[in-house]
């Protein structure tokens, strides 16, 4: 049920919750922040063929959500003095041969051109592949492990898709770097360095960054695959699954309360000294992305965001800039049967009613509304 410390029922929210499972997720876990206090509901199953809502303060997979974490950690290196933002990214990489253009802050905002090691889908509709990210492919690599100089060398074996600096267009191998990069400035590995930067500083005892790991440690849903092999149609659990293949873009394990901690501390300036903050905040023109998350502007003003998934798994992470209101969510798929353009509007439509809900006004640029596509397909991969 949901807690209500301050006593207020707040059945608009609940009900967005209710149709967001009828149009076709298992679960849902939402927690609201915000003038009235603090919010926190679930509905659907916590597994399928079971009758148990999702856990309120369960662990799920948060995908490109990830990406807020990295960033960060890279602009508290920054803060220090470790790493320079406009630097080039060769001076910390020098063994993967960068283009000497593309800078630090290129990579945590999506300018490099460096081709998608998930693969690169063209505005004239042609394809070119990368990992596996779909169908039984895919589903036969769940335990596989990937190596991140893996994922870089496949990314820069391929063509570039711009000159450095010149465009925007989403790519993970931009975080893997940011991951190396981290890893080569301190010699220590990522996680550790996640800990020490993000993690610990906000006691965020409920998220892991689960390298190899295939498990959810503690309390969880369960998320499901959906897909057609050889003229039939499958649902696989993949819940345990080994995503060493998306890396520091979106491996992170995280709970709705730790996401409204960490998002309410660096939208106030916890986290980042204001000069950077504000580098962070400042949108690229095409698609809004600053360094590491969205903004969007809305009738009730602007919140900035990162969502992220991929097949079985959704999340939500919202705020205002000064990090009083947020929105945290989890949203786990099941055996519905909806393809993946169909889960991927389902999910932009969720995300869309709860964000009107919560922040005062559905309206949202045009410009905005493609980056939330975007985002939503490029996290699906």
């Amino acid at each position: 049920m949901p807690l209500t410390p301050t006593g207020q029922d707040r059945p608009e929210l609940r009900k967005a919750v209710e149709e967001i499972v009828e149009s076709g997720f298992a679960g849902v876990q939402l927690r609201v922040n915000d003038e009235h206090g603090e919010w926190v509901t679930s509905a659907g199953v916590r597994k399928l063929g079971e009758s148990a809502e999702p856990p309120t303060d369960g662990r799920f997979r948060i995908g490109s959500t990830t990406k807020t974490f990295t960033a960060t950690a890279v602009l508290r290196l920054v803060a220090e003095g470790r790493i320079g933002l406009d630097d080039p990214a060769d001076d910390y990489l020098p063994e993967y041969g960068l283009d000497r253009r593309i800078t630090v802050r290129m990579l945590l905002q999506h300018t490099s051109g460096l081709f998608n090691f998930t693969g690169e889908y063209y505005d004239d509709g042609t394809v070119a592949p990368g990992i596996p990210w779909q169908g039984q492919e895919y589903v036969d690599h769940q335990f596989h492990t990937y190596q991140p100089q893996e994922l870089v060398r496949l990314a820069l074996s391929k063509p570039a898709r711009f000159e450095p600096g010149t465009d925007w267009s989403y790519s993970n191998t931009n975080y893997v770097l940011a991951r190396l990069l981290v890893e080569n400035v301190t010699g220590r590995p990522f996680a550790e360095e996640m800990h020490r930067l993000v993690l610990e500083p906000l006691g965020l005892t409920g998220t892991v960054v689960p390298d190899a790991s295939p498990e959810i440690p503690g309390p969880h849903a369960h998320g499901y695959y959906r897909y057609e092999h050889a003229g039939q149609w499958k649902v696989v659990d993949v819940t345990r699954f080994n995503v060493s293949w998306i890396s520091a873009a979106g491996d992170m394990i995280s709970t709705t309360k730790d996401l409204h901690t960490f998002f309410s501390a660096l939208m106030s300036g916890r986290l980042l000294p204001e000069p950077l903050l504000a580098e962070m905040r400042t949108p690229h023109p095409k698609l809004g992305y600053g360094l590491g998350l969205f903004a969007e502007e809305t009738d009730g003003g602007t919140v900035y965001h990162h969502n992220g998934g991929f097949f079985g798994w959704a999340a939500l992470m919202y705020g205002t800039p000064d990090g009083s209101t947020t929105l945290t969510a989890s949203l786990t798929t099941g055996d519905a049967e909806l393809d993946f353009a169909a889960t991927a509007q389902a999910f932009q439509k969720a995300q869309q009613r709860l964000v009107k809900e919560v922040f005062r006004g559905g309206r949202t640029e045009p410009a905005r509304r493609t980056a939330e596509s975007a985002e939503s397909a490029e996290s699906a991969r």
